[in-house]
Order: C-alpha cells, then structure tokens, then sequence
C-alpha cells in the first residue's frame, strides 16, 4: 500500500502527501534544488524580490504616503516591509552612484596630484627682488620723520640696517612652512614615521588630536591626495544611516500626538526609497540612455519636495495648508542641518578611518 504521508526533508517531520507545503516548518513539499529556484531563493531572501516589490512600488511612486500608512495600520503581508525596500533600492542605486564616483575620483586625483607637483615646483620667494629704489624710499621717509618716530641717529642707522639685511632673507612658499622634498626624501629613504611628524613639526609632548591630525594629513600627503571621492563616497551610506532616524525624529517633533517614533520610522524609510527611486532612475538615464536637460531635473528635484508635502498629508491626515507649512519648515531644518552634519560624519570616518 502507498503511504499516505511524507516526510520533510527539512524538519523531518511528518504530513499528509497532499501538502504542498510542510504543515511544521513551510518548506515546499517538493524542493527540488535547480538553478532558477537557488538565484531566486538568493534574491528573495537578501533583497526580497518578489510580487510585493512590483505591487509595492506603482503606489510608492504615485500614491504619496499611501503605502506607509497601509503599514501602520496593519496591512504588512501585501506589501514590501519599509526596511527591506529601502535597503534594496539603496544598493541599486549606489551601484549606479559608483559609477560616476569612478570618473570623479579619476579627476580628483589627477587635480590633487597637479596640486601637490605644482606646491614643490614652485621656488623659494627671494625678498632680494625687492626694488633696492623703495628700500630708499623706506629709509629716506623715517629719517625725514624723526622728530615724529623719535629715533635718533644711532637707532636710524641701526634701522636702516635691520632693512637691508631683512631682505636678504629667503622664505619657503609652501603653504605648510616645510620642504616638500625634503619630506619625499624622507619617505624614500625609509624614514621612521615618526622622523617624518618630527621633520613637519610634531613633538613628542603634543596632543593626541594634533598627533592625529597630521599622522592622517601625512597618509593623504603620501597619497597624493589620491581616492578622496572614493573614501568620501564609501561614507555615504553610514552618513544616511544616522539621516533618516534623524529625518523621523524631526517629524516626530511635528507630529507628536501622531504615533510612536516607529510610526515616522515608517514613513522615512517609505520617503527614502521614493528618493532613492528616483534618483536610480535619473542616474541610469543619464549615463546609459540619455543627457537628460537641466530644467527636466529642476522638475523632478521640485516633484520630490511636491511628493513629501502630499506624503505628510495622506498620512497624517491633516489639512493641505498646515501640511504645506510643516512640509516646508521641515525640509528647511532638515537640509539646514543635513549639510553639516553629513559633512561631519564624512569628515570623521575619513579622518579616522
């Protein structure tokens, strides 16, 4: 007689043969491990591709605040989790970044080697060059004005010497008051790091910060200035990290009453993939398909702020012209903030990191 039940081959438990799934642990009944279901196993769970990204994002684009608050209240199995589509559109769109960050970094370097080559080219400033004709003028003048200055005749000739040995003196132009090449002689000999701090001035009894500015100006120095777009975009996605919690505190300052710090969690992630969304798009477009003019982004840059206010309204449920004043007050203190701050955490894991 044919058994009536089968068993799982992941838990190893027992269910009827007309399960299409295991009862105990969900996995399908007949798993039969072939290339099309191992890339989508792959894709659906590290990014969860499936029907809820394609059912999510027609209302995400043109349904503003629709989704998140289908979320809130409930409904979470019919469409995409807010996390998970913002960290998939995310990766898609930083993989569309890189490429321009690529040909960036390509003219950072070059730009920034051009700097540092023309800094030790450039000679010496020699004060000798001086008109000897106004040196004249400058003695002549303070010894028609003695009575004024009160410098006798001893102290003037005194003076006038002080002037003429005075630009005889030679100065280094480089901005950082040491030699360039003196410093790559160094560092081509093999010189200790620490001989090369001492040569830029470093001392043993100096700050930690001090030390640690110019032991990380040295690494940028040895580099040419070499990969900075590269490190500086590398430190986006940790500056976006703290941003949007940021971004969903400020609207919980606005809304108070109007749910918990989860709720306008909620909402960002919603409103950043709508960002990154876009932004995907504009830069896919402009690289591979077509230049793109300048006033057709202004419009899609203004739709963005256009798609917030609507968001805010829909999912908060008030008034256009109050939401109107809160959209604009927060966008305000948002990229007033925004720009230092994302700059602050650039600059740190640049300088540490």
């Amino acid at each position: 007689m044919e058994p009536t039940n089968k068993i799982c081959s992941n838990c190893e438990s027992h269910f009827d043969k007309e399960y299409e799934f295991c009862p105990h642990c969900g996995q399908k009944a007949k798993d039969e491990l072939t290339l099309s279901v191992l890339f989508y196993n792959t894709i659906s769970n590290y990014f969860s591709f499936d029907a809820r990204f394609f059912r999510s994002f027609i209302p995400l684009m043109f349904r503003p605040g629709y989704i998140a608050k289908q979320f809130v209240i409930g409904k979470r199995l019919q469409y995409l989790h807010p996390a998970q589509y913002y960290l998939f559109v995310s990766v898609v769109f930083f993989f569309l970044f890189s490429f321009n960050v690529r040909d960036y970094n390509t003219s950072a370097n070059k730009f920034a080697n051009e700097i540092f080559e023309k800094d030790k080219s450039e000679k010496p400033l020699d004060l000798n060059l001086i008109d000897s004709i106004e040196i004249v003028n400058i003695s002549e003048e303070l010894k028609k004005n003695q009575v004024v200055t009160g410098i006798d005749e001893k102290e003037m000739e005194k003076l006038d010497s002080i002037i003429k040995e005075g630009v005889n003196v030679k100065t280094n132009s480089n901005f950082l008051g040491f030699d360039f090449k003196k410093l790559d002689s160094l560092i081509t000999t093999g010189a200790t790091e620490k001989e090369q701090l001492s040569f830029i001035g470093v001392k043993e009894d100096d700050g930690y910060w001090k030390r640690t500015f110019f032991k990380q100006g040295l690494k940028i120095y040895k580099r040419k200035g070499g990969d900075i777009v590269q490190a500086i975009s590398d430190t986006i996605p940790i500056a976006l990290f703290f941003l949007l919690p940021f971004f969903a505190l400020i609207l919980k300052l606005f809304y108070w009453r109007k749910g918990s710090f989860s709720h306008h969690l909620v909402f960002s992630f919603y409103y950043f993939s709508f960002l990154f969304i876009i932004f995907s798009i504009l830069l896919g477009v402009n690289r591979f398909i077509w230049d793109i003019p300048g006033f057709l982004k202004i419009l899609i840059i203004l739709y963005t702020l256009l798609y917030l206010w609507l968001s805010q309204k829909h999912f908060y449920g008030q008034g256009y012209f109050v939401t109107f004043i809160k959209s604009g007050i927060i966008s305000f203190i948002y990229m007033l903030l925004i720009i230092p701050f994302a700059l602050g955490i650039v600059a740190a894991t640049l300088f540490f990191y």
